[in-house]
C-alpha cells in the first residue's frame, strides 16, 4: 500500500484508525533494533516486522523476502520518503512490488476532504515511468495534514 501524502506524523494515527474501521492487517518495517525488549512485542502485534539493515542484503530484497515468509502481509510505505515537500517518488516501493509479485494498492489520505480513499490493486508491469503516471493519477487534488507539503502529480 501506497499512502500519500505523507505530510504529517499524525499520519500515523489516521493508519491506525484506518486499519482498524476497515479491519485489514496493514503491516510495516522497521529497524530490526525496534523489534527488542521492552517494545519488540509490541511493535509485532502491530504488524511490524523487523529489518536488518547491516547486512549485505539489498532492501528491496530483503522486504521481498518478508512477503514470502508470511501467509498475509500488506505493506504501507510512504513513497515521498519523508513528510517534508518531495516533487517525486522514491522508487523502492516499486521495486519491492515487482520483487513479492504484488498488487500496489493506493491510499489517499486527503485532509482536505477529510477521508480516506482506497483505491484499486494495481500490478506494475516494469514500466516504472509508465506506471508512475498512472499511480499518481489517484493522488490529484489531495491535499496532507499540512497542505504546502503535499504531493503534486505530474499531469
Amino acid at each position: 500500500m501506497i499512502v500519500v501524502p505523507h505530510t504529517s506524523w499524525h499520519d500515523f494515527y489516521l493508519g491506525l484508525f484506518t486499519r482498524g474501521i476497515v479491519g485489514l492487517e496493514m503491516n510495516f518495517v522497521g529497524k530490526k533494533e525496534l523489534f527488542k525488549f521492552p517494545f519488540g512485542a509490541y511493535f509485532r502485534w502491530m504488524g511490524g516486522a523487523p529489518l536488518n539493515r547491516h547486512t549485505n542484503e539489498n532492501k528491496v530484497d530483503a522486504i521481498a523476502k518478508v512477503f514470502e515468509t508470511r501467509e498475509v502481509f500488506r505493506l504501507a510505505i510512504a513513497p515521498e520518503g519523508t513528510r517534508k515537500k518531495v516533487t517525486e517518488w522514491k522508487t523502492g516501493f516499486y521495486y519491492i512490488a515487482l520483487k513479492a509479485n504484488v498488487p500496489i494498492i493506493p491510499v489517499a489520505f486527503d485532509w482536505g476532504k477529510k477521508e480516506v480513499k482506497l483505491c484499486e490493486p494495481f500490478w506494475p508491469t516494469g514500466n516504472k515511468d509508465a506506471d508512475f503516471k498512472i499511480l499518481e493519477q489517484n493522488f490529484i487534488g489531495v491535499l496532507g495534514k499540512i497542505p504546502e507539503n503535499s504531493f503534486v502529480p505530474k499531469t
